[in-house]
């Protein structure tokens, strides 16, 4: 499992430095087409090229967050709740997680696969679609992997913090 898990993190890392790498693209687009729209000479393509860009940045990003805890949840009634309560919704929230991206991977595969065919490509400069349609997929599978061992390290307690409630446990 650590092999596992170590594979898993620097899979993580990759797709953060493909994000990290989309961001500066964008920020030297943006910069190159507002100066040269300063001088009457827009970059050709910007928009094409900030468009893919973002694939990067969000889907690349999207496995760190995760694993650092990043996404938004709110814990109002978590005082509340019994610890079981609490053990389930860490235990389905990640396998949910999982289902959503995988699903998300295999329905821009298919995507993909008719973007190839019918050879569709960005409006402008004519980046072909499928290309990035592979990083969505790539990226996706990567976040379900990390989503898939936070899933299995809450529910067998794995997890430093997390310890598996005995049924019936209060909080």
């Amino acid at each position: 499992m650590q092999a596992i898990k170590k594979w898993a993190d620097r899979l993580t890392s990759l797709a953060a430095l493909f994000g990290t790498l989309g961001l500066m693209v964008e920020v030297a687009v943006i910069l190159v087409d507002v100066v040269g729209r300063y001088f009457n000479n827009p970059l050709t393509g910007a928009q094409d090229i900030s468009q893919m860009a973002l694939i990067f940045i969000v889907f690349g990003g999207m496995s760190l967050c995760d694993k650092l805890g990043g996404h938004i949840s709110v814990d109002v009634f978590e005082p509340m709740l019994p610890r079981v309560v609490i053990w389930l919704g860490d235990v389905i929230a990640p396998a949910l997680g999982v289902i959503i991206f995988v699903l998300l991977a295999w329905t821009t595969y298919e995507s993909a696969v008719l973007s190839r065919m019918l050879n569709l490509s960005t409006n402008i400069i004519n980046l072909p679609k499928a290309t990035f349609q592979y990083v969505v997929i790539a990226a996706s599978l990567i976040t379900a992997l990390g989503m898939l061992l936070k899933t299995i390290d809450v529910a067998f307690g794995g997890g430093a913090d997390q310890k598996k409630p005995e049924l019936g446990a209060g909080s």
